[in-house]
């Protein structure tokens, strides 16, 4: 008599997927907490807070790591090559979110950082049956790119299995592309298939599988050194000031100037000429005062020195 498997038995086969599914961290069920829908909202808000106060040390354990391939992705960058995240659900949104801040932060153009999310923007708000499960379609994606080996692409994936994440990752990396896989599971199939593996394990979620939470807040946490670390690196930032921002809107017109004020600490008519000589460029402005040049002198250092603005300071022929 033949054996059945536990796939093999299961009605509704996805029995193999389920097994897979058991064995990992972020799905992981916690008998402690399953009565936690009886108890007071209050306690409720403590537990899961509690809980969140664990991926910050999380994330800590893979500093090298996240580190090392923050200075591969600058590298690739300043070569000209862009930053792709790519992911399903979650992780996808995450990605999308974390690139569509760059351009009005670092006056990125917003072919630099790029969010790719299976089934594409109308997953955003709505679920694509589906994408999620295709590697092909994460290749289409990125060749829709013209992705090139200057490119670094970072696959994200909660569990670390995902087709399209490690299908961008393994295209990516087929390409010549810098490839990195963040995920929240260790030895995850996203973390074999990347050459940097970013693998910040938070452990079981308060809510089972509800990898939107502590996984999600881990993500998005690297993403954010990422994309940031990234750009400080490329001279977007003098000290910890953005003076690549981009002034489209009042609170950001106004902070350009405060921007201004804290590098030069000139008066506000200075500022005022500064930013009106340089066509509102914070970083451009800011050399014109300290470096004591006009307009497009100004640009001309930056030009220089791509952008950075401590180096075009060095270099502006200041009188005495």
């Amino acid at each position: 008599m033949t054996s059945l498997t536990d796939a093999d038995a299961t009605p509704d086969g996805y029995g193999e997927l389920r097994a897979q599914l058991a064995t990992l961290t972020t799905e992981a069920f916690r008998p402690e907490l399953a009565e936690i829908d009886r108890l007071a909202t209050a306690e409720i808000a403590r537990i899961m807070n509690g809980e969140d106060q664990t991926v910050p040390a999380a994330v800590a354990e893979r500093l090298p790591e996240i580190a090392a391939a923050i200075d591969a992705t600058a590298e690739r960058m300043a070569r000209g090559g862009r930053l792709i995240y790519a992911g399903a659900g979650t992780a996808g949104r995450l990605g999308v979110l974390d690139a569509s801040e760059c351009p009005p932060t670092f006056n990125t153009d917003p072919a630099d950082v790029i969010g790719l999310i299976a089934g594409g923007p109308s997953a955003m708000v709505t679920a694509v049956e589906g994408a999620e499960d295709s590697k092909e379609l994460a290749a289409a994606d990125l060749e829709a790119l013209e992705l090139t080996a200057d490119d670094t692409v970072v696959g994200i994936s909660a569990s670390g299995r995902t087709p399209y994440a490690i299908g961008a990752v393994e295209h990516a990396r087929a390409k010549g592309a810098l490839t990195l896989g963040l995920s929240c599971n260790a030895d995850s199939a996203l973390g074999a298939a990347a050459e940097h593996p970013l693998e910040v394990v938070v452990g079981p979620e308060l809510l089972t599988g509800s990898t939107r939470l502590k996984a999600g807040t881990a993500q998005k946490l690297v993403l954010n050194m990422i994309s940031t670390i990234t750009m400080i690196r490329l001279g977007k930032t003098y000290g910890n000031l953005m003076v690549d921002v981009r002034a489209s809107n009042e609170k950001l017109r106004a902070r350009s100037r405060r921007i201004v004020a804290l590098a030069t600490g000139a008066p506000d008519e200075e500022i005022e000429a500064a930013l009106a000589a340089t066509d509102g460029e914070v970083k451009n402005a800011i050399l014109t005062i300290l470096g004591q040049v006009d307009g497009p002198t100004a640009a001309a250092l930056l030009s220089e020195s791509d952008g950075h603005l401590r180096a075009a300071l060095a270099a502006a022929p200041r009188t005495t």
